[in-house]
């Protein structure tokens, strides 16, 4: 079976995939102040009492944005499963063409543009990854990375709201019965959501503007499931998009 973990700046994401589907996926919060014993048994625990057998793990990767906890993560994957993680970096085999990826690419990003062009290898293909940050990647149909936008995610935006304001609460990010808010849930809710889903289009409509083709959308990330009742171009909304990815590379590296 096949670990993978995926290092993101509020979430570590652990998911066990036995070649057909993932068996079990864990989410545990970032911190930087966790030394790596403190790690080690949390993840101990969680496969002990997910019921996998730690033996059946014979193969990792990790995907990971946060330089220090990322050897922590390698370190510990090796003490619990004797075994050597493949760390996604530009140097792996993602199915993209290399000399098109950018320097900066963050290798959350690699793993969303090469599932994809997997997907759909014919087309023009965005991924929107609603997490900590909210990222627009694009790939052309020759596995081409042609950019990125970034803007501040949902939930970092709201926290930046409440912690910069004296009176107004924090709130549970849902779609709000109006865009004219009666409270002040609701009319964070309107700001937030509306504004995002706006956003989120006007951002797809310039890239196909720019590009001159018709584009494929992909929604990933916590809140891409809640907010993508306003937004009218997903093609799909998946929040195993980035993991798929983490199978997809480690796959083509063991061939």
């Amino acid at each position: 079976m096949l670990l993978a973990v995926d290092i993101g700046n509020t979430n570590i994401v652990i998911a066990i995939y036995d070649g057909n589907e993932f068996k079990e996926t864990f989410r545990i919060y970032s911190d930087e102040k966790k030394t790596s014993d403190e790690y080690m048994v949390i993840l101990e625990t969680l496969i002990r009492e997910s019921g996998v057998e730690r033996e059946s793990i014979d193969r990792a990767i990790v995907s990971s944005v946060v330089p220090n906890l990322t050897r922590s993560i390698e370190k510990i994957i090796r003490r619990l499963f004797s075994i050597e993680p493949l760390m996604v970096s530009h140097d792996v085999k993602t199915g993209l063409v290399r000399e098109s990826i950018p320097e900066e690419l963050g290798s959350d990003l690699l793993c969303n543009l090469a599932y994809a062009h997997h997907l759909y290898p014919d087309s023009t293909v965005m991924t929107v990854d609603f997490g900590t940050a909210l990222t627009f990647s694009t790939v052309n149909e020759r596995g081409e990375v042609l950019g990125v936008s970034i803007a501040p995610g949902l939930v970092t935006a709201v926290n930046s709201l409440f912690s910069g304001t004296a009176q107004l609460p924090q709130v549970e990010l849902k779609i709000p019965p109006s865009v004219l808010g009666r409270n002040s849930m609701d009319s964070i809710r309107s700001g937030i959501m509306m504004g995002y889903a706006g956003l989120v289009n006007s951002i797809i409509e310039r890239t196909e503007r720019e590009l001159g083709v018709p584009i494929r959308v992909l929604a990933t990330g916590g809140l891409s499931k809640v907010i993508s009742p306003l937004i009218r171009r997903f093609d799909s909304v998946d929040g195993y998009h980035t993991l798929k990815g983490l199978v997809l590379i480690s796959s083509l590296n063991s061939q």
